[in-house]
């Protein structure tokens, strides 16, 4: 098997204990002094954001800084160059309900924040990220005194948020890394395109993603970016980030140069086939990642494909045969990845070389987007028992790698 590759999937969440929650009110039905306060300064605040807002989307960069502390203004310098060179379409900051006073920062204030936004594209769907902003009263313009990474959910901090980055973009794709890595973006540009093509074919929803969005992770960035903390044998992984979107990251240190095309197709498969809310339970891995590797393998024979001998111990080493056991663990050796991957791929071949690829794909979608059951959607898709077609896959799996 060329490389291992991981899926991630996860979607901001609103914070609990920031949820909007009605000014508090005396008995006789007034607005208390207190909430009063904090709502007209959430209003303050609220045109300060808009202010910045309209300044990033300008390019107007002394705009953007304006509302800031100057000490927050490295900060926000980098996140302005950052998304101005992804193109940023998009951009909304929502206050998320009253602010509240900080204890241990007199004068100071705590204002959740979600930030909704797009690459490139004007009309998408835009994608949701809550943050904390700290705040310093000063009139009828409150400053902005800092802006936290996002940690909520379990997406973690954007490239944006915390690096310098420089960018390509292409007809079908948004290609990232930091200026270190520089010299690979011309090169990984052109091979995201050529990617994104083959993914194009696996949009199971119906339309394909309307940018395939890429970021490149030296050491550092890869335990940092979308919260890092990835098991140690991925090579890459797709992460849903609201708003039916999904942003690829590949780790420099793993990668071969003969395996960043099939890594690619393999994770651009995934934002071109996955459901915006997510994926459903382990018990579905095998088919998603069949199908990713399925697309990665691109037409070649089964007989090129590099897991076949990690297949071949897995089926001997006390696997019980279940295509829904299949999923690792985070720990997990690589050859029982690589296995699990295998067998996977090899399954859903099994399933396009018996039904074809676009009846496959109809199966997908049942399963792993209307979350029907395997057994049901089997019957429904292709009129047979899951139970036989089933053991159908894994004998396939085991007779090709023996």
């Amino acid at each position: 098997m060329l490389v291992l590759a991981a899926l991630g999937s996860g979607l901001p969440v609103v914070l609990g204990a920031d949820a909007p929650r009605p000014p508090a009110r005396d008995p006789a039905g007034a607005e208390e002094p207190a909430a009063s306060a904090a709502r007209r300064l959430g209003e303050r605040i609220a045109t300060q954001l808009d202010r910045q807002s309209r300044a990033l989307r300008d390019g107007d960069r002394a705009g953007f800084l304006a509302i800031a502390d100057p000490a927050a203004r490295a900060n926000l310098t980098r996140r302005f160059a950052a998304l101005r060179a992804l193109r940023v379409s998009v951009w909304r900051a929502e206050p998320d309900g009253p602010p509240t006073r900080e204890p241990q920062r007199p004068g100071q204030w705590r204002q959740v924040v979600t930030l909704r936004y797009c690459l490139v594209v004007p009309d998408c769907t835009p994608s949701p990220v809550p943050v904390v902003t700290r705040w310093r009263e000063a009139g009828d313009a409150p400053v902005l005194v800092a802006v936290e990474e996002s940690r909520y959910g379990r997406t973690g901090a954007r490239p944006w948020e915390v690096s310098e980055l420089v960018v390509a973009v292409g007809e079908r794709s948004v290609v990232a890394t930091t200026p270190a890595q520089r010299g690979r973006l011309p090169g990984l540009l052109a091979q995201v395109e050529a990617a994104a093509r083959v993914a194009d074919r696996y949009a199971t929803a119906g339309t394909p993603p309307d940018r395939y969005r890429v970021f490149y992770a030296g050491r550092a960035e890869w335990k940092r970016w979308y919260g890092g903390g990835r098991p140690a044998w991925t090579a890459g992984y797709a992460v849903s980030i609201g708003g039916g979107h999904h942003e690829v990251v590949l780790n420099a240190d793993t990668l071969r140069p003969t395996g960043v095309g099939e890594l690619l197709r393999h994770e651009l498969t995934h934002a071109a086939s996955l459901p915006a809310r997510g994926h459903p339970a382990r018990d579905t891995w095998w088919l998603m990642e069949g199908l990713a590797e399925y697309a990665g393998a691109d037409g070649a024979p089964v007989v090129r494909y590099e897991g076949l001998d990690q297949v071949r111990r897995l089926a001997g080493a006390g696997w019980n045969g279940r295509l829904d056991s299949l999923a690792p663990a985070d720990d997990a050796p690589a050859d029982r990845v690589g296995g699990s991957y295998g067998v996977g791929y090899l399954a859903v071949h099994h399933l396009v070389d018996r039904y074809g690829e676009q009846p496959v794909l109809d199966f997908f979608r049942t399963v792993v987007h209307r979350r029907v059951p395997v057994g049901r959607a089997a019957e429904q898709v292709f009129g047979e028992r899951w139970t036989t077609l089933h053991d159908d896959c894994v004998n396939y799996a085991r007779a090709v790698a023996s």
